[in-house]
């Protein structure tokens, strides 16, 4: 798969379901515990927006506490951007280089994708990501990087309805679902109830992890 492109689509895409929200789903709750949509979408373009000089600048004043200084620069572009800008910032670098520190352009990729979901997920919107770059992303899930994102899939046996891909042991307990939202899961999130199926879905459903989604708090590990 070319990725560039694929990350290319990816923000030009959403870029544009960004443009139809309302103003209630802009200040809706996302999947990103105490971050709304709006932190979500200031979020997803601060790579691009920022020099790195003052990401080190802000990652200084931070004390270098990296999930400190993401949350508050999410909520402070939040703040002050538009809703048109924040699209905008998608869109008008859909082909920009950024990378993350770690992992390069499936890493970027995964940035993109997964917190789109966080925002489209929590809404109830119906948009699908395409299959070949859940795919690409899911062939990623390791050890590591369950332990990274605060993923614990012990026990569990993740099996994808529409694309053909698992991972744990077989014989753990089957979890199944639409492959983005097993992808939701390796990334540590908590998603609404009903969304998975089997014994152990419970586990990954935001309303037996404690803290509503939304709600302020310790924020977990971002993509």
């Amino acid at each position: 798969m070319d990725i560039r492109g694929a990350i290319a689509n990816e923000r030009v895409e959403f870029a544009a379901l960004l443009d139809g929200l309302t103003e209630q789903q802009w200040k809706a709750p996302s999947l990103c515990e105490g971050w709304r949509v709006r932190e979500v979408a200031a979020h997803m373009s601060f790579g691009f927006r920022t020099r790195r000089g003052q990401v080190l600048r802000e990652l200084l004043r931070a004390r270098g506490r990296l999930h400190r200084m993401t949350d508050r620069c999410a909520r402070r572009d939040a703040a002050a951007m538009s809703e048109g800008e924040l699209a905008a910032a998608l869109r008008d670098n859909a082909r920009h280089p950024w990378t993350p520190p770690v992992g390069g352009l499936t890493a970027a990729l995964g940035h993109d994708v997964v917190h789109g979901l966080d925002i489209t997920v929590a809404l109830g919107h119906e948009r699908r990501v395409p299959l070949e770059r859940v795919r690409l992303l899911l062939e990623g899930v390791t050890p590591r990087s369950l332990r990274f994102f605060g993923a614990d899939v012990t026990g569990v046996s993740l099996r994808a309805d529409d694309v053909e891909w698992s991972y744990g042991a077989a014989s753990g307990t089957p979890v199944s679902g639409a492959a983005q939202d097993l992808l939701l899961v390796a990334f540590g999130r908590a998603l609404p109830p009903g969304r998975l199926r089997g014994e152990a879905a419970d586990r990954f459903s935001a309303t037996t992890r404690g803290r509503p989604q939304g709600e302020a708090g310790e924020i977990r590990q971002r993509p």
